[in-house]
């Protein structure tokens, strides 16, 4: 992998860009834009900088036996297509079935965003959620469905809007049992 531009790289190729449309990135409604699309740029893709495996290392065993399904649904989703940085907006459903201990709630939240903050295609992001927990917590089965917006399909190209992607990545008993999937997709509403 290359070396990384600094700050000041990212920010001179702003300037290029900005001078490439057609505009003058020294006039005062554009003066500060640079600073501003890099420090932008910082929070959109923080995903790169931190483990998402990580932040489900913290479990807990105290379950009193509890072994059914765990569902967070209607997780917010923003991430940004890796083919034209366009962002992609919908929501996460997730759920596992614990095999003795369970993670967090906020955890599974947060691991969406983690991967979601990183440039993205809504199919290996889905499986990225997936494999993950699968990994990590070593559950029975996981269920992650995806309902997004893809902006390069709305705001450029076919300019189609109101048109979502629907993804899903089934693992283990989620996989084998028809039923579990259908209460699923009740649960979730779909």
């Amino acid at each position: 992998m290359a070396e990384r531009p600094t700050r000041e790289d990212a920010q001179a190729a702003v300037r290029t860009l900005l001078a490439y449309i057609g505009d003058d990135p020294d006039r005062e409604g554009l003066i500060d834009t640079p600073k501003r699309f890099v420090k932008a740029y910082d929070d959109w893709f923080k995903g790169y900088k931190e483990d998402p495996e990580e932040v489900l290392s913290r479990t807990f065993e105290e379950v009193e036996g509890y072994d059914d399904l765990v569902l967070l649904k209607d997780i917010k989703l923003e991430s940004h297509c890796e083919h034209h940085v366009a962002p992609i907006l919908g929501k996460a459903h997730v759920a596992y079935l614990p095999e003795g201990r369970v993670v967090g709630l906020s955890k599974l939240a947060r691991l969406v965003d983690i991967y979601a903050k990183r440039l993205q295609s809504q199919e290996i992001l889905n499986e990225q959620i997936a494999r993950t927990i699968e990994k990590v917590l070593k559950p029975r089965g996981v269920a992650v469905v995806i309902d997004a917006t893809h902006q390069c399909i709305s705001t450029r190209g076919t300019h189609k809007d109101e048109v979502s992607c629907v993804t899903r990545t089934f693992l283990g008993e989620f996989k084998t049992d028809p039923r579990l999937e259908d209460r699923f997709f009740r649960l979730i509403g779909s």
